[in-house]
């Protein structure tokens, strides 16, 4: 074979390995429109079916009487509830997360963070019916026998929604004060300051955004929560505004799965159910937002 039907060859290989790279990239582009095209039907068909409802305006949206078989869909005691249970399980949280995240970064022997850490992160693996049922028989009798009462009330939601949210706010926020480079902290331990006060005054500061991240996204997924939410709240037949930590409640995504099966399908119960999940799908969506601007900020500074 001779130069010139080597070149000749190889151009033609390389043109070959040119069109399947092209093709390569089609692919994995179609791959990803195809997951933000799904996730944009969902959205669409949630909105199209909640419509009707929506259009209710102030009646729904700050309605205090939440009764379908009377026609009132007021969702306003679902929202309160929601955030209370989810702002709650969020500092329970935070008091027993960001604790430990400066534990396992700053004071825990790689040894025994070795064995921690993958303890709290299998905290994710467990079902979340396993925990509900967990809460259901230990945490419900529980409270019942100490404070009184059915057992199946906030509280118990909180510490049930704690639990899960614990290994999210746990991980990050050990990640984000790992992150924080070791120049600061040696030059802070240079010029006298104890191991306290760097932490206090210098580590802590510099990881704050993502600890604010892992708070709102916990506090994202405190909200989204379902079955284990549902099994040890209550789920009191009218929703309304609690006065005591111990009162049952009923929250957006429990409300959608005990109703949804006799809702009569294209019935204005039905689509005040669809509503619910785009009310709670936007929460969600402004919560991921926050997130995502937190860790801008704090990439940027």
């Amino acid at each position: 074979m001779n130069l010139l039907e080597r070149v000749r060859t190889c151009r033609f290989k390389r043109m070959d390995f040119g069109t399947a790279e092209k093709i390569v990239e089609k692919l994995l582009f179609i791959a990803a429109l195809s997951s933000t095209l799904i996730v944009f039907f969902i959205i669409a068909f949630m909105f199209k079916e909640g419509i009707p409802a929506l259009a209710l305006g102030w009646d729904f949206f700050f309605g205090m009487i939440w009764r379908p078989s009377h026609n009132q869909y007021g969702i306003f005691p679902l929202v309160v509830c929601t955030f209370i249970v989810g702002i709650g399980a969020l500092v329970l949280a935070a008091v027993i997360g960001i604790p430990a995240a400066i534990y396992l970064a700053e004071y825990s022997p790689a040894w025994l963070r070795n064995i921690i850490k993958p303890c709290v992160e299998m905290l994710v693996g467990i079902p979340s019916i396993v925990l509900g049922f967990f809460g259901l028989i230990v945490i419900v009798s529980y409270i019942r026998d100490s404070f009184g009462g059915y057992g199946e009330c906030i509280l118990a939601g909180w510490i049930i929604l704690a639990i899960m949210t614990l290994p999210h706010v746990i991980s990050i926020s050990e990640d984000s004060i790992r992150a924080v480079p070791k120049e600061y902290k040696e030059g802070s331990l240079a010029l006298g300051a104890t191991q306290l006060q760097t932490i206090k005054k210098v580590i802590l500061p510099n990881a704050r955004s993502g600890i604010l991240a892992a708070m709102v996204l916990g506090m994202g997924n405190a909200i989204g929560e379902t079955m284990a939410v549902l099994m040890v709240i209550g789920n009191p037949e009218i929703p309304f505004i609690p006065s005591s930590i111990l009162d049952p409640v009923r929250v957006l995504t429990s409300t959608i799965v005990i109703e949804i099966p006799y809702a009569v399908w294209g019935s204005l119960h039905q689509q005040a159910l669809f509503a619910l999940g785009v009310v709670l799908f936007i929460v969600v969506a402004i919560l991921n937002l926050i997130t995502t601007a937190v860790v801008r900020k704090g990439a940027m500074r």
